[in-house]
């Protein structure tokens, strides 16, 4: 790990002028995903700024009937919330599918937003990696792909984004608030947060240099059967290979977002319509000009089938 410095933010002002004063800085929360990156070299910040007294750490209700959840909410207690629990039941089901407990309990809402990728490439600083190393090249193209992407790639990326949390945030279709370096506030659909590769995998969200998430919104519960499933290789501390993310009515109607298909949580809205009429009719637009490699063409059929027995379990 490389020498760095540290500063404790004391107010969300002075944690966004830091990060503007200091190029390269990275905040700082449960430290989850950062620290292991940064004791492998792939993330080298000069300076890291601690923003656990900012006092993001609580779920409030909003006045159209929501929830407005803190920053630096932990992945447990945001779990384990009875109105999470009650209303938004996706959320709970897909947080406590990730990771393990000892993580949870330090990982917060704006670091599960921002992990990333867990592909080997990415991690292995002796292969070509453009989104470790812009321009570099990307040894998964070609390479062992099994984990990596199916829709939504590039020909400079095919890494997927790994959190089952932002899954159900984007089936929620959940908005996350900030802070700008100059003090300016804005709101970003969770729809237009995450990236997709294109010829700038390193560029993974919206959000400008320095800027802070301050909470992340959820609308008015829409109610419906909400189930989260994550098809992977162990029963627990693995990433997914698939996952559904899936709000269904009574008649039949509802909402279906993917993880571990793409370089974001996936939803395409129009296949939606198709959700009355089953799992293939779904999938068929879900995963329309999807472009598997050989060693992950059977994400196709696996989407379809976790799809058709999320469905079956909301019908029963």
């Amino acid at each position: 790990m490389r020498a760095f410095s540290y500063e404790r933010a004391s107010s969300p002002a002075q944690a966004v002028a830091a990060a503007a004063r200091e190029p390269g800085a990275r905040f700082i929360a449960g430290g989850t995903n950062l620290l292991d990156l940064m004791k492998l070299e792939i993330e080298t910040p000069g300076h890291l700024i601690d923003v656990n007294g900012l006092g993001f750490d609580k779920i409030e209700s909003t006045s159209d009937g929501g929830l407005r959840i803190g920053a630096l909410v932990r992945n447990t207690d945001l779990a384990a919330d009875l109105r999470v629990r009650r209303d938004y039941g996706l959320l709970s089901r897909a947080l406590l599918a990730g990771a393990s407990a000892q993580l949870r309990n330090k990982a917060t809402t704006a670091g599960n937003l921002l992990q990333r990728t867990r592909c080997p490439y990415f991690y292995d600083t002796n292969q070509a990696c453009n989104k470790r190393q812009p321009g570099s090249g990307c040894s998964a193209i070609g390479g062992v792909s099994r984990q990596h992407a199916v829709v939504g790639a590039s020909d400079a990326c095919i890494a997927t984004h790994p959190s089952d949390m932002a899954v159900a945030m984007r089936a929620l279709d959940a908005s996350v608030e900030t802070m700008r370096p100059n003090g300016s506030r804005r709101t970003i659909p969770i729809a237009d947060f995450h990236k997709l590769p294109g010829a700038t995998p390193h560029v993974e969200t919206a959000l400008e240099s320095g800027e802070l998430i301050t909470a992340v919104t959820l609308p008015k519960p829409v109610g419906g059967q909400q189930i989260y499933r994550k098809v992977r290789d162990r029963a627990s501390y693995a990433f997914a290979l698939v996952s559904v993310a899936a709000i269904v009515q009574r008649d039949g109607t509802g909402r279906v977002a993917l993880g571990g298909v793409a370089h974001k949580p996936w939803r395409v809205e129009a296949a939606e319509a198709e959700m009355p009429r089953g799992a293939r009719a779904v999938a068929a637009q879900l995963l329309a000009g999807a472009s598997p490699t050989s060693h992950n063409e059977f994400k196709l059929m696996l989407a379809e089938r976790t799809l058709g027995a999320v469905l079956a379990q909301a019908k029963a």
